[in-house]
């Protein structure tokens, strides 16, 4: 089946014109990746989805926690994270090859509704997984890919591929990690509520206590579970994603240093500077350089 679902997706990079990148299918949340080298880490912000590796490798860094995934396994984010990943092995005659499915958290909802067989979720579960992928699951990304054929069919069957996919997952060895995402009470939806409320006041101060209040926990127990999650506090989740965002802010050509530090909350433009540069690795200004294309 590895050989199959490479060959299916090798040839699908290629009639879009080759090369490397990103090839966008006809599925509007699936995604095929092609690398002919490893890669510096790369940070970015982590949606819920799955990464399938089916040539090379890759690996994650989530706070102080790496995950490394290789050929015919998944990487599962289940909230939304910031992270730094990097393909770790590929060449021009092996490329990694790799395949990104965006979930659905109110289809996966849907489908655990049926699944009666979901073992307990343990309390030390992360937000992010590795896991094999079997031949139920392999058969299943094949024919989403394959949809790319007939893009009249996708609004018809792609629902019942993903439903598939979902219950495949769900009544897995990892079940429990992802039963945290579809249940609207659990401790993961609670937190990922206080994710979306930092998301979405990315520029303003906001306590713990507000975060504990939105998650409906005590402080102390939303610190812990955040933690355990994320593999970070939710101070170290908001400095990321400021400063994820001030990056998209210098590439995108909207704002000039001093802006991108005020537009997502530093009220200190030499603070700004000295944790945009831990985090990656040159000053704002010589970003901007890098980052922003030439003039013609």
């Amino acid at each position: 089946m590895l050989a199959g679902l490479l060959r299916d997706v090798t040839a699908y990079a290629d009639a879009q014109g080759g090369g490397q990148g990103v090839f966008k299918t006809a599925v509007s949340n699936v995604n095929i990746l092609r690398c002919f080298q490893a890669m510096m880490p790369m940070r970015k912000i982590y949606k819920p989805s799955m990464c399938v590796t089916l040539q090379g490798s890759k690996e994650i860094l989530l706070g102080d926690e790496q995950l490394d995934y290789r050929a015919m396994e998944f990487l599962v984010v289940s909230v939304e994270v910031p992270g730094s990943g990097r393909i770790v092995e590929a060449s021009p005659t092996e490329p990694y090859v790799g395949v990104v499915i965006d979930f659905d958290s109110a289809m996966m909802r849907e489908v655990m509704e049926q699944v009666d067989d979901i073992p307990a979720t343990p309390e030390s579960a992360r937000c992010v997984f590795v896991g094999k992928v079997d031949d139920r699951l392999a058969e299943c990304i094949l024919r989403l890919v394959r949809l790319s054929d007939t893009p009249k069919a996708v609004p018809v069957l792609y629902p019942s591929i993903m439903k598939e996919i979902y219950y495949w997952l769900l009544s897995g060895p990892h079940g429990a990690q992802l039963r945290k995402l579809a249940l609207p009470e659990s401790n993961m939806e609670r937190v990922a509520n206080a994710i979306y409320l930092i998301r979405d006041n990315l520029a303003k101060t906001i306590r713990v206590e507000a975060l504990a209040s939105e998650a409906r926990m005590s402080p102390s127990s939303f610190h812990q579970h955040f933690k355990r999650m994320t593999s970070m506090s939710p101070l170290q989740y908001q400095k990321q994603l400021r400063l994820l965002e001030a990056r998209r802010l210098l590439m995108a050509d909207a704002a000039n240093v001093s802006d991108a530090a005020y537009q997502v909350g530093y009220e200190s433009a030499s603070q700004f500077s000295r944790e945009y540069s831990r985090m990656f690795g040159m000053a704002p200004k010589r970003s901007l350089m890098t980052l922003r294309p030439m003039p013609a």
